[in-house]
């Protein structure tokens, strides 16, 4: 474990972004081979369109990272977080540590955006996408992605958790959201055992139904059991009937213009046909 630690604590960019592209087009090669669903769409464009998000997402990160250093750093220096408050043997740091930040990082987050009107409309960027597969997980409005670097800084000081932990849960959570997001086909009584515990995309799908309340479901980013402690996990009976988007923005100009995405939180307000 200490190895592992070590390994994410010096991590470095290059490393990082093969690991995320890495994983992208592992999930890309699976989707041709064993996809979920058969989509008649032009998969290259749908790339290019939720990939661009991805590059500006890049540029706020670059900032972000600095917020995420200094919180590390003020954890270090008054030694203060609950993982802090006793001692623990390194693995149970490590898992107590991930789902700390995966409850308060991505869970809380994710809800309140759907919870909260102004927020909502920055996030209807992810959820306009018709096509859910891998790349849709890179499908994010800038300004959502400051809201989660603000909650992951705020999770780093609640958890205290230490630079290596930071690391490891930003790869972990990077490779869910492509996992989860993927338009891939596994076996199902695989996924009805593991759900229980992690999100896997079965369990996410449903969340990308185009109508509430069926949207305001299955939070999960890494872990599932969250969705479950706080009844906000649902099923649908048969996912391949599933339609993907938002029904208030279905018109496929508005939802494959890059600016149009990008100006749709600062449009008047759409109420959803629920």
């Amino acid at each position: 474990m200490n190895e592992i630690f070590y390994f994410f604590a010096n991590i470095t960019s290059q490393t990082r972004v093969l690991f995320l592209v890495g994983g992208l087009f592992l999930f890309m090669l699976l989707e041709f081979g064993v996809p979920f669903s058969k989509s008649p769409y032009d998969k290259l464009n749908h790339a290019k369109i939720n990939i661009t998000f991805t590059l500006i997402t890049l540029i706020i990160n670059l900032f972000g990272a600095i917020g995420i250093l200094k919180s590390v750093d003020l954890v270090r220096a008054y030694n203060f977080g609950l993982l802090n408050i006793i001692e623990t043997p390194l693995w149970l740091y490590g898992l107590i540590g991930i789902a700390l930040m995966d409850f308060i990082g991505a869970w809380i987050v994710h809800w309140i955006q759907h919870n909260i009107k102004w927020m909502w409309k920055f996030h209807i960027i992810h959820h306009s996408d018709p096509n859910v597969d891998v790349t849709s997980g890179l499908r994010h409005h800038p300004v959502e992605n400051v809201f989660r670097l603000f909650f992951t800084i705020l999770a780093i000081l609640i958890s205290g958790a230490n630079f290596g932990l930071v690391m490891i849960y930003q790869t972990v959570s990077a490779f869910f959201a492509h996992f989860s997001h993927a338009n891939i086909h596994l076996p199902v009584k695989f996924e009805y055992l593991i759900s229980s515990i992690f999100v896997t995309p079965r369990f996410h799908r449903i969340h990308h139904h185009f109508r509430q309340p069926h949207t305001d479901s299955n939070y999960g980013n890494i872990f599932s059991f969250w969705d479950y402690i706080f009844q906000t996990k649902k099923d649908f009976k048969n996912l391949k009937n599933i339609q993907y988007g938002v029904d208030t923005h279905m018109k496929k100009e508005e939802i494959s213009s890059i600016i149009n995405l990008l100006t749709i939180p600062f449009q008047p307000y759409r109420s959803s046909h629920k």
